[in-house]
């Protein structure tokens, strides 16, 4: 195995680990615990309102940009989906508890988040769809480099900053535990 194959082995097990990590996550809020319910409850009690959509949406695109990821198909798009899942989770549950996970801080999130802008950055290389199909050939080529980072960051930001503001209702969660 020469130097090249290594770091595609590499690659692809780093995107497998961190796509159905996060797809898990996705399917874990559809059939475990309280299933989409008790996860819509979940996101009504920290002000996401009404928490029955947000819990279809963060489930379904927890799966959607996980399996994207693992598969290498689409990345700086199934990127975005990652930094707008993690920059919403930071918002709404971890942002108070420091950086470190141990804590409920906001470090898992920051990693996901900043190895999946990488990926966006340089590319799924060569065991992906997106090589198999041509949209990347190599990093900087394609939807990779610059062009990659920026759909990524700004198109995940946006999408977060967009959510946090139109749904994000924190004080009507005091109000309602108030009365």
């Amino acid at each position: 195995m020469d130097d090249l194959d290594t770091i595609n082995l590499v690659l692809l097990a780093l995107r497998l680990i961190i796509g159905l990590g996060l797809a898990m996550h996705g399917y874990a809020k559809i059939f475990r615990g309280g299933r989409l319910e008790g996860t819509g409850g979940w996101f009504d009690s920290m002000g996401m309102r009404p928490g029955h959509v947000h819990a279809r949406l963060a489930a379904f695109t927890e799966i959607g940009a996980g399996l994207l990821m693992a598969v290498g198909f689409l990345t700086p798009f199934a990127a975005a989906g990652f930094v707008g899942l993690m920059v919403v989770a930071f918002w709404t549950v971890h942002k108070g508890s420091g950086f470190l996970v141990a804590s409920n801080g906001w470090e898992y999130n920051l990693v996901l988040a900043a190895i999946a802008v990488a990926f966006a950055t340089l590319g799924a290389y060569e065991y992906s769809l997106d090589s198999a199909l041509g949209i990347v050939e190599s990093p900087g080529d394609g939807f990779a480099g610059t062009t990659g980072f920026l759909i990524s960051v700004l198109l995940g930001l946006g999408a977060a900053a967009l959510q946090l503001g139109v749904f994000y209702k924190p004080d009507e969660v005091e109000s309602d535990t108030s009365s």
